[in-house]
């Protein structure tokens, strides 16, 4: 990866986005993008990038940040990962209202801001040589995950639109479906032994995954540069790509 170029990485402070802010930030100039100054603050401060406050369903939000980047940090941004998001469940017996708010809160979190954030980001990555990667989920495939599922699998179909229309100029647009992975806030602290214990039991490779082993750093690589549309399954076998 070119030295001179801005990696911005959204939800970047916690799991698998500060893992591949990580990496990253070993290649280029890495922005971290989140919602919560304290722990962009301290991932920062750790990782030596920099960092920006920005909810990424807000459009003015997308466009405050991308502006800043391109001035401040750089202006050529040769990668953007979409990591940012959250699961949230609607329960039995919910009322319509409340059931259409969660929809509206998981959805604009892990769908629509992909979206304003790729768009934002658009005139600003090189031709050839720019690199987007989503992360999308294995409830996108598993149907396990309620509207984080809907959410999920919109990022997939997302990573084909995009792809088809950009390919032709050079740039790739990729997608990662991470399955168990530990060290992330996914699970709230609500995810118990017996249900740690479970998971694992359903992956062959008798573990969970961990943040850096989500294969990010590859899909933003040069060495990606002939992967496009393409959805990249990480979950040790526990749901083989489809």
């Amino acid at each position: 990866m070119d030295e001179a170029r801005v990696a911005v990485v959204t939800g970047g402070g916690t799991g698998i986005g500060r893992a591949v802010a990580a990496v990253l930030a070993k290649q280029a100039e890495v922005v971290i993008l989140g919602r919560r100054v304290e722990v962009l603050q301290r991932t920062a401060a750790e990782l030596g990038v920099r960092w920006r406050q920005a909810d990424v369903t807000r459009r003015a939000d997308v466009e405050a940040a991308v502006e800043w980047i391109v001035n401040e940090v750089g202006p050529t941004i040769g990668v953007l990962v979409n990591n940012a998001g959250f699961v949230r469940a609607v329960g039995d017996g919910a009322s319509l209202a409340a059931a259409e708010r969660v929809w509206d809160e998981v959805v604009d979190a892990n769908l629509k801001g992909a979206f304003l954030m790729a768009w934002a980001v658009l005139p600003h990555l090189p031709r050839p040589g720019g690199r987007i990667v989503n992360v999308s989920s294995i409830a996108a495939f598993s149907g396990t995950g309620g509207v984080y599922t809907t959410a999920k699998a919109g990022v997939v179909g997302l990573t084909y639109w995009l792809a088809r229309d950009l390919g032709g100029q050079g740039i790739t647009i990729n997608a990662v479906v991470p399955g168990f992975i530990e060290g992330t806030e996914f699970f709230g602290g609500s995810l118990t032994p017996a249900g740690r214990e479970r998971r694992v039991g359903q992956i062959p490779a008798g573990r969970p995954g961990r943040p850096e082993e989500a294969a990010v750093a590859y899909l933003a690589s040069p060495e990606a540069a002939y992967v496009n549309g393409e959805i990249h399954h990480v979950n040790g076998g526990w749901l083989f790509g489809r």
